[in-house]
């Protein structure tokens, strides 16, 4: 029988194998093509790049459309998520706090959004916005990246508000604390975390979507997205869609380091009353 610590090792040892090929090597790859200067080639049998340079990084950012795509991004993302926990709070606090018939259904039909095909939703979706006279781009995307991805923010606040104790909530109400002071006291430590990772999670996919951006916004508004898909289309550039793929990649990197430590701060005991 093998050992436990013999089993830890190899179950180590896989795990780091496992990361270095799925994450380590492709982002090198990434980032040794978005630095191939554009005066040279790289191609088999050359391993490294013969030459690298930040001048396809220059090139990219003075004369494509990075920065209105990044724009549009990143000021479409921190509304959408806003908004998407505005609307969906109340639903999840009845998911979480309540008991009313149908509520099974009710979470499952929630959940609709999720498992459709990206293209299917997005083509509905427009011609929706289309036969309604709707045709800001901007405020289409958002619409629908805020009904594309309220499902999540629904489904991790309910269970924020189910860890809600109530004896906390009952304790605060006969000590004669307002509403709001209920809330600041029974309901805020409990959902806090859940709140923060809605909202990262919603930033994140709404930052990533693809295929809503590009039926709806194609040609006129861009993403970094769908302009990272372009250079992986007909006209394939490899060092152009390196560099936007890593501008795409890092910052979202960064908002999952944020997101695992703000789960790692959510402790049941703190919110429950039970360790």
């Amino acid at each position: 029988m093998m050992s436990l610590p013999r089993l830890n090792t190899i179950l180590a040892t896989c795990l780091i194998t496992t990361l270095v090929l799925w994450i380590v090597i492709p982002f090198a790859m990434a980032l040794m093509w978005s630095m191939v200067d554009p005066g040279t080639s790289w191609s088999y049998p050359d391993i490294l790049p013969p030459a690298l340079s930040f001048e396809r990084w220059r090139i990219m950012w003075e004369t494509s459309s990075l920065k209105t795509a990044m724009f549009n991004s990143y000021s479409l993302a921190p509304v959408a998520g806003m908004i998407a926990i505005i609307l969906g709070a109340p639903t999840a606090y009845a998911f979480g706090r309540l008991t009313f018939p149908g509520k099974g259904i009710a979470q499952i039909l929630m959940l609709t959004p999720i498992v459709l095909p990206g293209f299917v939703t997005a083509v509905f979706f427009a011609s929706i916005l289309v036969s309604l006279g709707f045709h800001s781009r901007y405020f289409a995307i958002l619409l629908g990246h805020v009904v594309l991805f309220m499902p999540y923010a629904v489904r991790i606040l309910s269970v924020s508000f189910s860890q809600v104790n109530n004896e906390v909530v009952n304790a605060a109400r006969d000590l004669g604390a307002s509403p709001f002071g209920v809330f600041r006291a029974a309901y805020w430590p409990a959902i806090k975390p859940g709140l923060f990772a809605a909202y990262l999670i919603v930033f994140i996919l709404s930052i990533e979507e693809f295929a809503l951006a590009f039926v709806i916004g194609s040609p006129t508004f861009t993403t970094v997205p769908t302009i990272l898909y372009s250079y992986l289309g007909y006209d394939f550039i490899r060092p152009n869609a390196a560099v936007v793929a890593i501008v795409l990649v890092v910052p979202n990197v960064l908002l999952l380091i944020v997101l695992e430590r703000l789960m790692q701060s959510a402790n049941p005991a703190n919110v429950s009353g039970k360790g």
